[in-house]
């Protein structure tokens, strides 16, 4: 099996390149191209080491140290924490990575040694590599942007019924819910009518404005509401929805002010 040196180590600049530049754009780190580069640079020459007849111990514990100089060539140093949350997202987002191309590496080639694989020469999975490699990281960037966008406004939730029953419930942050009863101006959150488990509560009708049209909202008090171990002062009421929401995992839409009091607390 013919091995060329030069592209195995293009090949690894390019990935080491992608890794650190995800990690870059997902921790906000507004590093230059040029610094990325560099710490790419000193991955993709340290692959020549595999080819020195290193233990496996020892070959861990040279790839962990690469993995520190690629971090600290690229972001700098500023503290420990920095330093180690830098290492541990290139970690994190080169197995994402190499999962994805050891998938493709089963499913495409036809021979292969680890994750750099040859087929009478220089196989053409080297482009499916460099093509798809790109399109991997862009699609796990995004999807972790989303997923940190909407847990940063999902909460924990525990509501008292009158009756004195509890549940357990998870919140989101809805900007677009204003909705407070015109007669005492108390602030409405949404929850799923599947999720009062038998519960008939005393309702009032409350108008409110929807998509193009007014309706009556049935809504009722509560005893108590917990939200992040934080006890709601202000009286509030529920909605009842009679659809779930079309948010994964969600029981309920919150109102931007209970949220404001959790958060004034915190900052007070």
């Amino acid at each position: 099996m013919k091995m060329y040196v030069d592209l195995i180590i293009l090949l690894n600049f390019f990935l080491d390149f992608i890794l650190l530049f995800t990690v870059s754009v997902i921790l906000k780190r507004n590093v230059s191209l040029k610094r990325i580069s560099l710490g790419a640079l000193a991955g993709a020459i340290s692959i020549i080491a595999l080819f020195i007849n290193f233990s496996s111990f020892t070959l861990f514990i040279f790839k962990i140290f690469i993995s520190i100089i690629m971090v600290l060539i690229t972001f700098s140093f500023k503290d420990f924490k920095y330093t180690l949350n830098n290492l541990i997202y290139l970690y994190l987002v080169s197995i994402i990575l190499g999962g994805f191309l050891y998938y493709l590496n089963n499913e495409l080639s036809y021979k292969n040694t680890g994750l750099i694989f040859f087929h009478s020469g220089v196989s053409i999975n080297w482009l499916i590599i460099i093509l798809s490699a790109p399109v991997i990281t862009f699609i796990y960037v995004k999807q972790t942007k989303k997923l940190k966008e909407e847990y940063a406004k999902k909460y924990e939730m525990k509501l008292t019924f009158l009756n004195g029953k509890t549940i357990s419930l998870t919140g989101f942050l809805d900007t677009g819910n204003g909705l407070k009863d015109p007669y005492k101006k108390r602030p409405i959150i949404i929850i799923s009518k599947d999720k009062l488990n038998g519960y008939h509560p005393k309702t009032i009708l409350v108008p409110c404005l929807t998509v193009n049209k007014e309706s009556l909202l049935k809504c009722f008090r509560i005893k108590k509401l917990v939200i992040n171990n934080h006890v709601i002062s202000k009286e509030v009421l529920v909605g009842i929805s009679d659809n779930n929401f079309n948010i994964e995992g969600v029981d309920c839409l919150l109102h931007e002010n209970i949220i404001k009091e959790i958060e004034n607390e915190k900052n007070n």
